[in-house]
């Protein structure tokens, strides 16, 4: 018998023009901790954990920044959105538009933008609540 195959973990990278800054708000303002870097002083490659989220930061050249396109969106599901809303709240984070609200498609959510323009967007589902 064959065994199961079974996706059970993606661990997007992010592009970051400076890394080191790219761990401190993560790590500082969004509570991630530090899983590894491939350099303790100059990293060009690193990851971040918060519970069982991994994201990888990578360093891309800040000319790639000049076009406003194709940055990535991340959709990350948690249980307490109020709570997480509350805490990030709390370390000026948001944007002025950035609301806790309910969708259409049955979610409670929040989203914003990293220091690097990659939009980062919290979310439960309340469809079946």
């Amino acid at each position: 018998m064959k065994e199961k195959i079974h996706l059970h973990q993606i661990h997007p990278v992010l592009p970051v023009w400076d890394v080191v800054d790219a761990l401190d708000f993560y790590v500082n303002r969004l509570g991630f901790r530090i899983a590894f870097a491939d350099d303790s002083k100059n990293p060009k490659y690193a990851g971040i954990i918060r519970d069982d989220i991994e994201i990888h930061l990578q360093w891309h050249d800040r000319k790639e920044w000049e076009f406003e396109i194709d940055r990535p969106m991340l959709r990350i599901v948690t249980q307490n959105i109020e709570g997480l809303y509350e805490e990030y709240g709390e370390k000026d984070v948001y944007h002025a538009h950035t609301l806790l609200r309910e969708t259409a498609w049955g979610t409670k959510e929040f989203a914003f933008y990293d220091p690097f323009k990659n939009g980062l967007t919290f979310y439960r589902d309340i469809s079946s609540k």
